[in-house]
């Protein structure tokens, strides 16, 4: 064989994007300070969310602002992920892992990032969740000449979860039935 000892470049793992959600849970003032950390975190622009239906029980009305979300791409997506995994300390449960092969995480305190804690802005805490894809991904989403990735190059948990091992050095727990 003309390939041996060389690995498939079409099977190699990327991270596709890194979606980090804050929910606060109301408009307004916290809101806008929530948007303000994630700007200062990705250096974009985060998009606010709204709520699908009135919850009386939260108080929370239809269509009102209640989160914000920013999506980050490429190697500034690498480097936001790496700093949220040191704060988990590389420790994921496997119930993290979605069987599409993405997987989630939250922290409770933005601060553990490096950002200098502002008494005006407040302490928040958000979500990660990470999309992982291989090369070729793009025939399925595209416009013209659609097509289906095969079963075999689909991302799956357990290939997730080796990657999230090789390449951060992570420990997956194994989750305890209660």
């Amino acid at each position: 064989m003309a390939d041996e000892g060389k690995s498939n470049p079409m099977r190699d793992i990327r991270v596709d994007k890194l979606v980090l959600n804050c929910c606060v849970g109301e408009s307004g003032d916290r809101l806008t300070r929530a948007a303000r950390v994630l700007e200062q975190l990705t250096g974009q622009q985060p998009v606010y969310s709204k709520a699908r239906y009135t919850l009386r029980t939260f108080g929370i009305r239809r269509n009102e602002k209640i989160a914000v979300h920013v999506t980050v791409r490429g190697e500034k997506a690498l480097e936001i992920l790496e700093r949220g995994l040191k704060v988990k300390e590389y420790e994921l449960a496997s119930k993290n892992f979605s069987s599409t092969g993405n997987f989630g995480f939250g922290i409770s305190e933005h601060i553990d990032l490096g950002i200098k804690y502002d008494p005006t802005t407040g302490i928040y805490g958000m979500d990660f969740f990470v999309c992982l894809t291989r090369p070729g991904g793009r025939v399925a989403k595209r416009k013209v000449r659609q097509g289906r990735i095969g079963k075999s190059h689909k991302v799956t948990k357990e290939d997730s979860i080796k990657w999230f091992q090789d390449k951060f050095e992570g420990v997956v727990l194994a989750t305890v039935a209660a």
